[in-house]
């Protein structure tokens, strides 16, 4: 899958024919597989799969296979075999629920992450995925009707396309893994996915045409390597450019073996490069001071409106998660500052990845925040490492596949990459539209006696009851809690006089008076999220009983398990009357 570019791309020497002849056809599928030549792998894992009498190594890594070049549907049909052995693995589980969650099998797929779940024991990583899987079903049955979503027949192929960025006044570059080379000659294809490798296309009325570059450019931009995506300044004569790295092999340390591996592999990681145009040709590249082949990739370059600030994605160390989104500022001498991470309202310990700007909102892909699986693009305004609360985009901006690079100048109509059914190939570029709603017309009602009692309510009590869940000795309001208060936030504006309570617990860890305090600090931070998003103060109440009313049968620390714990770290919401 091209998105995980951040991720490194593994080669190896070539094996010598003879040592070929000798290997079994397993022995040379797994020694593929083992260099992420997954396209190539599979074809010889396939023949190998006895339906009578399945090898399960086999069958997981068939499955593995088709997860990795991004065919969920033959994913699942694979894993489902697989955990039918006793001898499967629990990751198989694991994915077997990825895989029915991103073909929008969502009751199916919670009852695999409850298995697997159940063979870990994380509970919390449990209810994380769950409520995955309701948000994208409510979302999807009510979709967003001012977002209009169509597939962009322009800039699409039956390859993988993605990561628009506008060209000049009038011109998108994208990046296509379409099997073309720079010449008659230059059909390189990538053994991962069988397709060629990415490069750059630069779209403009009814043409399609790849990005000229200098013959400086070496063995990046002419189909030998990954060149994308990139970005370009507004007079679209300075360009950064995610690359992987061309350096010589020799050059590159050799990667930790895996168990019983005799490969020498190493990783192409990735960096970016600057790179000017000079009559309508781009040369002149030069590497980001920060990068750092031989220990972490480096890419997706995104720069703030005044062009102060370099937002990019890397897995370089002191991050929270698998990669993260880092900032640098530029220096009085033109040069670049060390580069920041942008925090935690941001990166999860998850991926982050793909940022883009428009003014002071950044864009951005996540799968560690609460979403509907896959990446999810999230809206936020601020900067550096200060951050407003994140905005999800739902759908139909979002899906259960991967939904990431988002690029708009106005907010009104733009681009975004996808690999959600419907598409023309693997990952493809979609346009948006967005028309603000217009405001329901206010009816004019006659006086209401006052016998009549108060006016009637488009709600029902339980509506509004929700749970709300912490980590431990921690109030801040959770991704899964954000989601669950956000559906709070659309009932109590559509029923402006109903008010609601928000009382909150602990578990039993702590002494009594340490766990009131903390509960009360639970119910001001949900009624500060409410509050932030428009509920006026007067509506809501709280209350704080620290460990009091449990809800299972565990009162002292020895005898709860960290489920147990879990459940009563919460804040309940009920009904609480009409405002007079």
């Amino acid at each position: 899958m091209k998105k995980i570019l951040i991720i490194a791309l593994l080669l190896t020497c070539r094996l010598v024919a003879t040592a070929q002849e000798q290997l079994s056809k397993k022995q040379l599928a797994d020694k593929l597989f083992e260099r992420y030549e997954y396209f190539k792998a599979l074809n010889l894992y396939l023949p190998l799969a006895d339906k009578n009498n399945p090898n399960v190594q086999v069958v997981e890594r068939i499955a593995e296979c088709y997860r990795l070049i991004n065919d969920s549907k033959n994913a699942e049909n694979w894993y489902a075999s697989a955990i039918s052995d006793e001898k499967s693995a629990d990751m198989d589980w694991y994915y077997y629920a990825e895989s029915l969650l991103r073909n929008n099998k969502l009751k199916e797929a919670k009852v695999q992450y409850q298995a697997y779940y159940a063979k870990v024991n994380n509970p919390e990583q449990l209810l994380f995925k769950l409520a995955t899987c309701d948000s994208a079903a409510k979302w999807m049955a009510a979709p967003r009707k001012d977002y209009t979503v169509s597939l962009d027949k322009k800039l699409n192929s039956i390859y993988s396309d993605w990561s628009t960025n506008y060209y000049g006044e009038n011109g998108i570059v994208f990046t296509s893994d379409r099997v073309t080379g720079y010449d008659d000659s230059g059909k390189q294809t990538d053994n991962r996915t069988g397709n060629g490798y990415f490069k750059l296309y630069y779209a403009i009325k009814d043409s399609v045409v790849l990005l000229p570059v200098s013959t400086d450019a070496g063995k990046i931009f002419n189909g030998n390597y990954h060149a994308g995506p990139a970005l370009f300044n507004a007079a679209a004569d300075t360009a950064w450019i995610t690359v992987t790295t061309s350096v010589p092999r020799g050059n590159l340390p050799v990667d930790k073996k895996e168990k019983g591996s005799h490969q020498r592999l190493y990783t192409r990681r990735l960096m970016l490069v600057m790179a000017t145009k000079t009559d309508g040709v781009w040369g002149n590249f030069k590497n980001f001071a920060y990068n750092n082949i031989k220990e972490y990739s480096v890419g997706h370059a995104a720069l703030s409106y005044n062009g102060g600030i370099l937002y990019f994605t890397s897995d370089m160390p002191g991050g929270e998660g698998k990669t993260d989104i880092w900032y640098c500022l530029k220096q009085a001498d033109g040069n670049w500052g060390e580069p920041v991470n942008c925090g935690k309202t941001i990166n999860t310990k998850d991926e982050e990845a793909f940022p883009v700007t428009m003014g002071d909102v950044l864009l951005f892909a996540s799968k560690g925040h609460a979403g509907m699986g896959g990446f999810d693009i999230f809206a936020t305004k601020g900067g550096r490492a200060q951050w407003s609360v994140l905005s999800n985009g739902k759908f139909p901006i979002n899906s259960t596949a991967d939904d990431f690079y988002m690029l708009t100048k106005d907010g009104a109509t733009g681009y975004f990459s996808s690999n959600r059914d419907g598409g023309t190939g693997n990952d493809d570029i979609y346009s948006f539209k967005y028309e603000s709603l217009p405001e329901p017309v206010k009816q004019i009602q006659p006086p209401v006696p006052v016998i009549a009692g108060p006016p009637k309510q488009s709600f029902k009590p339980e509506d509004l009851h929700a749970i709300i869940y912490y980590d431990l000795d921690k109030a801040n309001i959770r991704s899964d809690a954000a989601s669950e208060l956000d559906r709070l936030v659309l009932l109590l504006k559509a029923n402006p006089l109903v008010k609601v309570k928000l009382a909150s617990y602990t578990d039993v860890r702590a002494s009594g008076s340490y766990n009131i305090g903390l509960s009360k600090r639970r119910s001001e931070a949900a009624i500060a999220y409410l509050v932030s998003q428009g509920i006026l103060r007067s509506r809501l109440s709280a209350g704080w009983f620290g460990k009091q009313n449990l809800v299972n049968n565990c009162p002292d620390r020895a005898s709860c398990t960290e489920t147990e714990d879990q459940l009563n770290r919460r804040t309940e919401v009920v009904y609480d009357g009409l405002s007079n």
